[in-house]
C-alpha cells in the first residue's frame, strides 16, 4: 500500500446537533450530500485500488456521491457503538455525569443489540482494517466515521486507541496517512475537499 485516504461522511442532522451517532442509520442532509459530491475531484486524482466503506447509509451515500461506486462494505468500519449514549450529546450527558469525556470515561451499556464498546474494542476493529489495507497495492480509500477514523489514525501511528482524541475530524473532509522513510506518518489531516490541493512533497 502507498497511501491510505480517509473520507469522513458528509453531515447528518445528528452530526450537526452533535448527537452521538453510532449504529443509528441516519441519512445525509442536503449539505452532507454537497460535501460528498465535493470529494469527487479528490477521489478521481487518488484513483484508489481498494475502497472500503462502512455499512452505514451515510457512509455508503458519501462514497457513491464521491464517485466511489466500486466499493466493499467492511463491518469493522462502523462507528463506535455508543451503547446507552446513542443519540445523546456530550452536553446532555454531562448534566448527569459532570466532566464526562468519551475518550477517558467510555460509554454506559445499551441494549442487547447495541451494548456499547470500549476504546480498545474500537481499536481492535481499526487494527483489522489497517491490516487489510496494508495487503493491497497502491492507494486505499476508507469511507467511515469521525471517531472510528480518529481511532484508526492513532493505531496507524502506534498510539493507544484513546489517543484518537488528539485528531479532531470534521464531516466531509479528506485525510491522508502514509509513509516517510518507511515510517508511518500523517500526510494531510481534516482537509475540506475544496482546499485539498496537490501534495507538497514527502
Amino acid at each position: 500500500m502507498d497511501e491510505l485516504i480517509l473520507l469522513r461522511h458528509g453531515a447528518t442532522e445528528w452530526s450537526v446537533s452533535r448527537r452521538h451517532t453510532g449504529r443509528t442509520d441516519v441519512p445525509l442532509t442536503e449539505r452532507g450530500e454537497e460535501q460528498a459530491r465535493a470529494l469527487a475531484a479528490v477521489v478521481a486524482r487518488a484513483d484508489p485500488s481498494l475502497v472500503l466503506v462502512s455499512p452505514a447509509r451515510r457512509a455508503r451515500r458519501t462514497a457513491e456521491l464521491a464517485g466511489l461506486a466500486d466499493y466493499e462494505l467492511d463491518p469493522d468500519l462502523w462507528e463506535w457503538d455508543y451503547g446507552g449514549y446513542e443519540g445523546i450529546s456530550t452536553s446532555d450527558i454531562r448534566e448527569q455525569r459532570p466532566g464526562w469525556y468519551l475518550w477517558r470515561d467510555g460509554v454506559v451499556p445499551g441494549d442487547a443489540a447495541h451494548p456499547g464498546e470500549t476504546a480498545a474494542q474500537v481499536g481492535a476493529r481499526a487494527d483489522r482494517v489497517i491490516g487489510r489495507a496494508l495487503e493491497a497495492a497502491g492507494t486505499v480509500a476508507l469511507v467511515a466515521h469521525g471517531h472510528l477514523l480518529r481511532v484508526l489514525t492513532a493505531r496507524w501511528l502506534g498510539l493507544a486507541p484513546q489517543d484518537g482524541r488528539l485528531f479532531g475530524l470534521d464531516t466531509g473532509t479528506v485525510s491522508v496517512l502514509g509513509f516517510e522513510h518507511d515510517e508511518r506518518v500523517v500526510h494531510r489531516w481534516n482537509a475540506p475537499a475544496g482546499g485539498f490541493g496537490p501534495p507538497s512533497g514527502h
